[in-house]
């Protein structure tokens, strides 16, 4: 049977708004036209706000997040630069292995998966760095395979403390937009993001954002590129155009995800992806089984990493949630792959939303053979939920008073 919704809650792509579906679908336009510029230039603008920078510059490119780390990499560093990284789950992973591959010399720190980026070691070796030779220093903030967020503003006041003048690069695919994240506050010079997950888009758009001192790298380096060029796109943005075609259909959709971001509010977002991960959170540990984030001080709140009981294949549990019940889970990646499913609490979410996902996993789970009391999960979150509202509306309340 098709009735009703097929339900996603896998961390990118993310649920899509229909305002933003509607304004895709429109026809194509002329890239080259002089009105075209009213559409991108202030999307250019109002990106800035989510990244939180005044001072930076923010660079579109049709792609993914992943074209943006490439972009990062190529237009600021050069061949045999040393950079200080960390791995703790395949996203991490897979940045370290991009700057290997372009060239990089990788001073890399493994950590246990379920651990974030290790701060004190990283002032440690900053410290030991007394001739400089780390050009940048890189930082996942949301490990999207564990469910584990990390401390970007510590990593800056490690750098601050050493005295280190490294470039700070911030992968933000899984937290720009939906996870506090301060570029200006922070000192980061680079960060990186894509559509498809807090944005609520498609994915085909990767996005950065770029410092001044960035930028005055980028007149330094000397690493091949060409799709992913600065100057080619300096060179064309600034009147708002593109060096080349543009995914005009993407950036209408861009548009009317802006507007409903702005028009709730960064900070109202960034709450209501912690009350949703929290109530999440709840159901989880009301079926007794734990997060992969080992602490509570790395649980993200865009996405949770569940461990399943020993017994218990977490493929099943995903196959489970898919053929039976129309619902998406995450799978786990690489070295937690069936020791964990994800349920993803990000972007176009609400409480119903959310208990949705853990009735889909009660069941899927007990499908699995997992001894879980039927409705505990859903319930403890339900009252979280409904507490949390409560507060909410007494505080309006009070302010309208």
């Amino acid at each position: 049977m098709k009735n009703g919704t097929t339900h996603l809650f896998v961390p990118g792509p993310t649920n899509i708004p229909d305002a933003v579906r509607r304004a895709m679908n429109v026809p194509m336009q002329d890239m080259r036209a002089p009105d075209y510029p009213e559409l991108t230039l202030p999307l250019f603008a109002d990106l800035k706000k989510v990244f939180r920078t005044e001072s930076g510059v923010v660079f579109i490119y049709p792609g993914s997040g992943t074209g943006a780390w490439e972009a990062s990499i190529s237009n600021t560093l050069n061949r045999g630069d040393r950079v200080l990284m960390s791995r703790f789950g395949q996203f991490s992973h897979l940045w370290v292995d991009m700057a290997e591959r372009l060239g990089l010399v990788v001073d890399c720190v493994d950590v246990e998966w379920g651990e974030g980026v290790p701060v004190e070691e990283y002032q440690r070796r900053l410290g030991d760095d007394k001739r400089g030779e780390i050009k940048a220093v890189f930082v996942t903030q949301n490990e999207t395979a564990t469910g584990v967020t990390s401390d970007v503003a510590g990593v800056r006041r490690a750098l601050d403390t050493t005295g280190h003048d490294a470039l700070l690069f911030v992968d933000g695919v899984s937290s720009i937009g939906s996870i506090d994240f301060r570029m200006d506050e922070w000192g980061v010079d680079i960060a990186v993001t894509g559509s498809q997950k807090g944005l609520m888009l498609p994915a085909g758009l990767g996005i950065l954002a770029v410092s001044e001192k960035a930028l005055e790298a980028h007149k330094q380096s000397r690493m091949e590129r060409c799709y992913f060029s600065f100057e080619d796109m300096r060179a064309s943005f600034t009147t708002g155009f593109f060096p080349y075609t543009p995914p005009t259909q993407m950036l209408h959709g861009l548009r009317a995800a802006l507007d409903l971001m702005l028009a709730e509010g960064l900070d109202n977002i960034i709450a209501r992806h912690h009350r949703l991960a929290q109530g999440i959170r709840q159901g989880v540990h009301a079926w007794g089984l734990r997060l992969c984030a080992k602490e509570e001080k790395w649980w993200s709140n865009t996405v949770s990493a569940i461990v399943v009981p020993e017994s218990i294949d977490a493929r099943q549990v995903i196959a489970n949630g898919y053929s039976k019940y129309r619902t998406s889970f995450g799978a786990g990646l690489s070295k937690v792959a069936g020791r964990v499913f994800r349920i993803a609490h990000l972007g176009d979410l609400n409480e119903v939303m959310c208990l949705a996902a853990l009735a889909s996993a009660e069941m899927s789970l007990r499908d699995a053979g997992a001894r879980i009391e039927p409705g505990c999960g859903v319930a403890a979150a339900q009252e979280w939920y409904r507490a949390e509202i409560a507060r909410d509306l007494q505080s309006l309340r009070e302010c309208a008073a």
